[in-house]
């Protein structure tokens, strides 16, 4: 699996082993950490490197590839496009050919909400048209869309998994969240928590929601995990080439996460706020009922209590124990 060090990636490797596969990593480690797959077998490399993703699938001759290697920020796809087409849609085409080269036809895709772009609707199903916005969103909807030609061409199968927003940590507190930069949400928030920030910014607090702030759907990274686990078992099983949403079919917003948080915490959180950002939908929410008929994937632990307080419990693993001020609001 590609980019099976990194945070998506890394509780997959252990849903996997403990579903009875073996899982192999390749991972460059710009993202990633070798310390989340300890125990497993870790080739370092680039996946637009194809002599070393020849070698890799050589030597371990995989039944399938997951692929999770990506360049995956928004803000920095607008100001570096080309390292995002060159990564995510050239090294996608590399492992492609190396697969085809090679004789594995079966491949789980990491994708994202994102090819959506700024949909019509506040619910979107898999039928909503694609429009992705900004670089990052069209690199995946660009490779969502080479996976279908050389499954027509080449006869390869695969599954792309198009993730709402991911959250959380594991619920056994072996992993979780280890981006030293985070963009997101819920781990900016509990830098923020933890003292590694200073500010959470919120964008925009006059949307059409109850709040005035963006509702989002959050889904836990274990049970995302699980899925790639169940897309993996379809696939083996004869399944055909699709594309998923993977979500909770709930919206929370902003302010809900940043409440949710101080009480699991007991700590003030600092928040600054600030205009909208081009291209922030008000809501967006996964209708993900096409991956419980195909896939039997139901959400176990995406509720927001979960989702916050094991990224917590996660950040505060990262850092010495925090004392809790008497009067923290």
């Amino acid at each position: 699996m590609t980019g099976g060090a990194g945070y998506i990636g890394s509780h997959t490797v252990k849903a996997l082993a403990a579903a009875g596969f073996e899982p192999v990593i390749f991972d460059d480690l710009s993202t990633g950490h070798a310390a989340n797959v300890d125990g497993f077998t870790l080739i370092q490399g680039d996946i637009c490197d194809r002599e070393a993703v020849r070698a890799a699938l050589a030597e371990h001759k995989p039944i399938a590839v997951l692929h999770f290697a990506a360049k995956i920020a928004v803000g920095e796809s607008l100001v570096s496009p080309s390292e995002y087409y060159y990564t995510n849609v050239f090294g996608t085409w590399c492992l492609l050919e190396e697969m085809r080269a090679g004789g594995v036809n079966k491949l789980i895709f990491s994708s994202s909400a994102s090819v959506y772009g700024m949909p019509d609707v506040s619910v979107a199903s898999e039928d909503t048209p694609k429009n992705p916005i900004h670089p990052y969103g069209r690199t995946k909807w660009m490779t969502e869309q080479m996976l279908a030609d050389y499954g027509h061409a080449y006869g390869l199968k695969s599954v792309s998994l198009r993730f709402f927003n991911a959250a959380g940590a594991a619920v056994d507190g072996t992993l979780g969240n280890r981006n030293p930069a985070p963009t997101n949400l819920i781990p900016v928030a509990v830098d923020v928590l933890a003292g590694a920030q200073e500010q959470l910014k919120i964008f925009g607090v006059d949307y059409p929601t109850p709040d005035g702030t963006c509702v989002r759907d959050y889904v836990h990274v274990d049970d995302l995990a699980d899925a790639h686990v169940r897309a993996l078992t379809y696939l083996m099983d004869g399944g055909d080439t699709t594309a998923l949403n993977l979500g909770s079919h709930e919206g929370h917003s902003v302010k809900d996460i940043v409440q949710m948080l101080k009480g699991l915490s007991g700590l003030p959180l600092s928040v600054q706020y600030a205009e909208r950002r081009p291209g922030d939908p008000a809501t967006l929410v996964a209708d993900a009922r096409r991956a419980k008929d195909i896939l039997g994937w139901v959400p176990q632990h995406s509720d927001l209590r979960t989702i916050c307080q094991t990224a917590w419990n996660f950040r505060k693993s990262l850092v010495p124990p925090l004392p809790t001020p008497p009067n923290a609001v």
